[in-house]
């Protein structure tokens, strides 16, 4: 239909240069040649909203996780609500869940700490679960162009939040969270963008130069993706320029929190590392006390074959200990890259290296640990993503995922009032001499590797004037590796399966 319009608007965009023309030529009069001159600028800014209405279809066609980007985008791209277009978005779901170690979990796995060992009765008992949370509702407001100026709001929500009063017994009463939410605000000529609010970070790897929501997400049924995967949903100030649509720059300033893991030794008096939510914030959890954004800045190109990335990434982060504010820095370096492999395979490779940057993977290690002093020490660490995805037919789509999460050891021992007091992350002196044990409370087990695979498939058994129907079916096999310590160096595993229904009624 977009196509259609675009043909009608620059026939009639030529009739009227040619109208001008002969006009020009017959009677030159400067009201006729004024009002011509309106009916072209006219044409032309008609031309320019239909392109933007084509754009922000391909965009929101290809945020589907489960859809193929090569899925047929919607006959009506939206709803005209005064000077606005509103395009609707998302799927309703249900999965079943199977995990041979029972995480108490919902569709999203705990890939670290959820992954018990023989020490824990949890191990040893399997988990059955159908879930219906992850299914998901956005909304895409465009305004109309000012000139090559454009603006537009997106905001995405699914229902794996937890209230207090949340149960699974009778009402199953989960309420909604905010995935993303976010304004942008362009200018086509100059080929730039600014974007305010909450969206995938800048770190996670796009499909095509940096462009929101054609981030290039796992498409598994599980709703923590893959270890190996970097990525946060969070709030953030992006500035992006693109070079002939083949290099984009860009720069973003992002809210920061920290993965704190305090050690077993005492610290000093008022030692503060985290504080428990306040106002607005979850009481139960604890939140970091961050001084500055994390800083993102990004390269991508698209030269023709394949989609490159690289990017840098800086972090800091701040403790008070013995009444004085202790600030140390971190960051890293991370790559990505989509390749195809003749007209139906693609491969994907992404990986991020440095100090402090556990927030940015799936399994989430660690990114600091406190020294005996109360002060942060960084710990190293580098996550890696392999993907392949086989589409054979336009109604199947099979994946492949390898994963990895490994952090190093960062620890300290330290005597304190006479007594050996053992501190920081992978400690050789941490006990995990009951690990094995079932019962037994002697498993430290901190965590110094996480490696997955993942397999599965997607196929769309539907496709028409209703949107259309897909049915997904996933396995993943985790190993979680412990660091050594008094009793060696444990490791555990998990099997999961998972069978996902959606219905995805905005996309035909």
């Amino acid at each position: 239909m977009i196509g259609l319009q675009r043909a009608i608007a620059i026939t009639l965009l030529v009739s009227a240069v040619s109208a001008a023309n002969a006009q020009a030529q017959s009677s030159p009069t400067g009201a006729q040649l004024e009002e011509l001159r309106r009916q072209v600028e006219q044409l032309q800014r008609q031309l320019e909203e239909l392109q933007a209405q084509q754009d922000a279809t391909a965009r929101q066609t290809a945020a589907a996780p489960a859809a193929p980007p090569a899925g047929a985008a919607n006959a009506d791209p939206g709803i005209k609500a005064g000077p606005l277009t509103v395009t609707l978005g998302g799927f309703a779901e249900l999965t079943g869940i199977y995990r041979n170690r029972n995480e108490v979990a919902d569709v999203s796995t705990n890939f670290n700490t959820g992954v018990p060992f023989p020490s824990s009765a949890q191990y040893h008992v399997s988990e059955f679960r159908e879930t219906a949370r992850q299914s998901r509702l956005s909304i895409l407001t465009q305004g109309s162009h000012d000139g090559d100026a454009s603006a537009e709001a997106y905001v995405e929500m699914d229902f794996q939040s937890s209230a207090p009063t949340a149960n699974s017994v009778e009402s199953n009463s989960y309420n909604p969270r905010m995935r993303q939410f976010y304004a942008v605000y362009a200018r086509q000529r100059a080929d730039w963008y600014m974007l305010a609010g909450q969206s995938f970070s800048l770190a996670t790897l796009n499909n095509k130069g940096i462009t929101p929501r054609l981030e290039r997400i796992p498409i598994v049924v599980d709703g923590q993706y893959v270890p190996g995967f970097n990525w946060t949903r969070n709030p953030q100030l992006r500035f992006v320029k693109d070079f002939d649509r083949k290099l984009a720059l860009g720069l973003s300033l992002e809210s920061p929190q920290a993965n704190v893991f305090n050690g077993q030794g005492q610290l000093p008096p008022q030692t503060i590392s985290t504080l428990p939510g306040g106002f607005l914030f979850a009481p139960t959890s604890n939140y970091s006390i961050d001084v500055a954004p994390d800083v993102i800045v990004k390269a991508a190109w698209d030269p023709g074959y394949g989609h490159y990335e690289l990017y840098g990434l800086g972090r800091s982060f701040r403790s008070r200990a013995a009444h004085n504010d202790h600030t140390i820095y971190g960051g890293g370096v991370g790559a990505g890259m989509i390749l195809p492999l003749g007209s139906q395979l693609e491969l994907q490779l992404s990986g991020l290296f440095g100090n402090g940057i556990g927030r940015y993977g799936s399994a989430q290690l660690p990114d600091v640990t406190l020294r005996p002093n109360g002060e942060f020490a960084a710990v190293t660490a580098y996550q890696a993503l392999l993907g392949l995805i086989y589409r054979p037919t336009s109604k199947w789509t099979v994946f492949g995922y390898a994963g990895i999460e490994h952090a190093d050891a960062e620890h300290f021992t330290a005597v304190v009032n006479g007594t050996p007091m053992l501190f920081g992350y992978g400690n050789p002196l941490y006990d995990n001499s009951g690990c094995g044990i079932e019962g037994s409370g002697a498993c430290a087990a901190n965590t110094e590797r996480v490696e997955q695979a993942a397999i599965g498939a997607w196929w769309k058994y539907y496709q028409g004037a209703l949107g259309n129907l897909q049915v997904g079916l996933h396995a993943s096999y985790t190993n979680r590796k412990a660091f050594d310590g008094v009793g060696g160096d444990p490791d555990t595993d998990m099997t999961v399966g998972m069978l996902s229904f959606r219905f995805y009624p905005y996309q035909r």
